[in-house]
């Protein structure tokens, strides 16, 4: 990266903690209101979903600026995505059931919504687990076949999200759009490469008689 490609990449990872930071000064602060963990547990998978719509929307960006520097962002965004994701599960076993894993269980077994919300972050936690350089050459082309699930798992956060908030459309229908333009977007570029690579297939001569 150039010079000021890495100032860039520093001010985007100062700013990912900002989140963390505020959070951390109202739970200090006494700040959340009489349900504290719950808050806690809201506000990171928010942060968690907004890192996740950063990360999908790098490649519109892309294409549609034509800048190829976008790319050298798109890892460290699926990094926090990855990490406030974390955080949100840790809330939820730590804050919300002080790790007891009989009541995790049942509550596990009664929420749907907690099943799309575990789908939703085994996928994020694999392919945060192949981000490295060693990950990229030893799956070869898989690895972009692999980290396409990111799709899949943001429409199992979106699902989780939804169902978690029992009924609250206002949100969920925002990210809801959001996701769905990135989504339609990805899809009419696939759509437009795919269509001009068939285009560009050389059309065989007919034999001389």
């Amino acid at each position: 990266m150039t010079a000021w490609l890495t100032k860039l990449w520093w001010v985007l990872l100062i700013s990912g903690c900002i989140p963390l930071a505020v959070l951390i000064v109202d739970i200090t602060g006494n700040h959340l209101g009489s349900n504290a963990a719950q808050a806690v547990n809201i506000r990171l998978g928010d942060w968690s979903l907004r890192f996740l719509c950063l990360t999908l929307a790098v490649s519109p960006v892309q294409i549609v600026t034509h800048w190829p520097g976008m790319s050298n962002f798109r890892q460290l965004l699926g990094l926090y995505t990855w990490f406030y994701a974390t955080l949100h599960v840790m809330g939820y076993l730590a804050a919300d059931h002080a790790w007891r894993w009989n009541s995790i269980g049942v509550d596990i077994w009664e929420s749907q919504y907690i099943w799309f919300g575990i789908l939703a972050y085994l996928i994020i936690l694999l392919l945060a687990l192949t981000t490295t350089r060693a990950a990229k050459q030893y799956l070869g082309k898989n690895w972009k076949k692999l980290h396409r699930f990111i799709y899949w798992a943001s429409v199992a956060a979106m699902i989780h999200y939804y169902l978690q908030l029992k009924g609250n459309l206002a949100d969920p229908l925002f990210y809801a759009v959001i996701l769905a333009l990135l989504l339609l977007f990805r899809l009419a570029a696939w759509y437009k490469k795919r269509k001009i690579a068939s285009m560009m297939i050389p059309i065989g001569r007919k034999p001389l008689e």
